[in-house]
This record gives C-alpha cells, structure tokens and sequence, in this order.
C-alpha cells in the first residue's frame, strides 16, 4: 500500500481508540455519538481507499511468509 492508504488507516484508528477512551471516561454522549459517526464515514472511506490502492507485489502463496520461509528447518 502506498503512504495515503496508510495514512487513512493509522488515522482512522486512531479515532477509533479515541471514541473507546472517550465512552470509558464518561464524555459528554453527543461528543462520544458525534465521533463514532466521524470514525464509522473514516472506516468505509478507508476500505474504498485500501481497496481501490494501486498496489502490486511479485509475491505469491508459494513465497508463504518472509519471516519464516518454507523449507527452512529449525
């Protein structure tokens, strides 16, 4: 993913946990509404943004995980 589609994640969870931390030290509840409703529009423009993301990649399922390569015995 290139840094825009980054950028909307971290964001948006960033907003996120700001919601839970609100809801939990008793915030005001249209404070606490008014952000879950901001975080809620945040997720559905970061799944189109991660989604529609011009990323490709030269790996395959072959490739399985870098940190732990087939074949290597331990």
């Amino acid at each position: 993913m290139k840094n825009s589609a980054m950028f909307w994640v971290v964001s948006t969870t960033l907003v996120l946990i700001t919601v839970t931390i609100m809801s939990t030290m008793n915030f005001a509840f249209n404070w606490v509404f008014y952000v879950t409703v901001v975080g809620q529009a945040m997720v559905v423009f970061m799944v189109y943004r991660v989604l529609r993301d011009n990323y490709t990649t030269y790996k395959t399922f072959a490739d399985f995980y870098e940190d732990h390569p087939i074949g290597r015995q331990e």
